[in-house]
């Protein structure tokens, strides 16, 4: 029988494991598959299930010898229901695409698999990733297993969810306004958008897009370096993607190589945050100080974030979704309609002042990272919030004027084409998760891993996930 204890170790050790047969992939699939039928149904994260596939996958690596089975060595990862893994329903959270069986891999999933990764299930998103609250009408919400009354925040909910209950050692998701980091923070474990380019992916409706960017959700962030490790390198078929680099995130986030100077911002000089939640952020960043460190408060200027972003936002959307506007309007959702159309409407001189100013924004950033090492800040302006709501309306006294406001202090990393991560680093008083945003200049994921794993230590949250799923106290 199978030792349910390990859903509580963490990747770099079961991978080990794997690595000197003291486990098989196979047993590893049986532990999730029975985890799985245990918590899954309580906050509903990995709706779709592929195991005969994974285990015929399990059964084909186990016929190489050990040290040819890649980074991974079996592992098992799900892939968020964006993105396609061939011969398994991926549906987007779309009624569009509820019967959707792709014949081909995204070339992310290939290379996953060809480094060892085995794919067993598919994480909940919202419909194409639009709004940072995980539900859609194909398979409903997924729960916060802190709160199951609370949001997991979006759009990768539904891997944050499963790597916080156990379902999960190591997940794919996506961000492009967060949908990395809102989980994370969300759900107490560590999400990283890494640099454009950094993992390679199939293009969609336009080769040169990069707002949004595929990257590694795990407990911790050793497990969060071998997953990058797993995912990075260059294909042909993306022209933005970069070359593996020559020491491995791995190495570099157990380098022990401790920042020097760090800025720490309560809200990036754009966006109101709930006061409990600048407390927990800057308690944590000031004990940087125990590591030798100067913190210090202060942020680039990134005041044009939210105009460039709403722009650049639609234009995606416009670019990539306008067909289905044109031919199943009945079947999107209201905030995927108004994406689309606000893009429709967009002009040339509002694209071209758009760009400009996330040119002039990238340049005002890298220029501050020649003063500071890293730069700190929320993850999200609140903590978890009811699952009900869709997105957050108002905080601290402030309405927002649309859906996707309220996820400025992360849209504004993303524009500024910055790798970032959320690190857990506290609890309300309620005993619910917050993140700590975490910034490199782009490129930087090596001394973001290493700055991040010397926090981790330091504050010594490493091992508060997996949890039960927690009903509303």
């Amino acid at each position: 029988m199978t030792d349910q204890s390990l859903v509580r170790e963490t990747a770099c050790t079961v991978v080990d494991k794997l690595r000197t047969g003291e486990v098989t992939p196979l047993d590893l699939l049986d532990v999730l598959e029975k985890r799985i039928a245990e918590v899954d149904d309580k906050v509903n994260a990995l709706p779709i299930l592929c195991f005969d596939r994974a285990r015929q996958h399990a059964k084909a690596l186990m016929q190489k010898p050990a040290a040819e089975r890649g980074l991974l060595a079996g592992m098992p990862v799900p892939i968020k229901d964006l993105t396609n893994v061939a011969g398994v329903l991926t549906t987007q959270g779309s009624p569009i695409y509820k019967d959707n069986v792709p014949a081909r891999s995204d070339i992310l999933v290939e290379h996953l698999e060809d480094n060892g990764g085995v794919i067993y299930a598919k994480s909940n998103t919202p419909e194409f990733g639009a709004g940072a609250n995980t539900f859609n009408e194909v398979f409903g919400a997924t729960r916060n297993p802190w709160d199951t009354s609370r949001s997991a925040a979006g759009s990768s909910g539904g891997a944050a969810v499963a790597l916080a209950t156990g379902m999960a050692w190591l997940a794919h998701g996506s961000d492009m306004g967060g949908s990395l980091r809102n989980p994370a923070s969300f759900c107490g474990i560590v999400g990283l958008r890494p640099s454009i380019g950094r993992v390679a992916h199939t293009p969609v409706a336009a080769i040169d897009r990069n707002l949004g960017v595929q990257g590694p959700m795990a407990r911790n962030v050793e497990d969060l370096a071998l997953l990058l490790d797993a995912m990075s390198g260059e294909h042909p078929a993306d022209p933005l993607s970069l070359p593996a680099p020559v020491t491995s995130f791995l190495s570099a986030a157990r380098s022990g190589r401790k920042p020097r100077r760090i800025a720490y911002s309560p809200d990036l000089g754009i966006t109101p945050v709930h006061p409990e939640v600048k407390a927990i952020t800057r308690k944590a960043a000031e004990r940087f100080a125990e590591a030798g460190a100067i913190v210090e408060e202060a942020h680039p200027d990134l005041s044009e974030a939210h105009e460039c972003f709403h722009v650049l936002r639609a234009f995606d959307f416009a670019i990539s979704k306008a067909a289905l506007l044109r031919t199943k309007r009945d079947l999107l959702k209201p905030e995927v309609i108004w994406n689309i159309e606000e893009g429709l409407k967009l002009t040339v001189e509002q694209i071209e002042r758009a760009e400009a100013q996330r040119v002039a924004m990238t340049a005002r950033t890298l220029e501050f990272f020649q003063t500071y090492d890293l730069l700190l800040a929320p993850a999200t302006i609140v903590a978890p919030f009811p699952v009900e709501n869709r997105y957050v309306a108002e905080c601290d006294g402030k309405k927002f004027d649309n859906y996707v406001e309220w996820l400025g202090i992360v849209y504004a990393i993303t524009l500024a084409c910055c790798p970032a991560l959320s690190l857990p680093c506290g609890f309300t008083a309620s005993g619910l998760p917050v993140g700590l945003q975490m910034v490199a200049p782009p490129r930087g994921e090596a001394q973001l891993l290493a700055g991040a794993n010397v926090l981790e230590d330091i504050l010594g949250l490493r091992s508060t996930t997996p949890i039960e799923p927690r009903a509303a106290r």
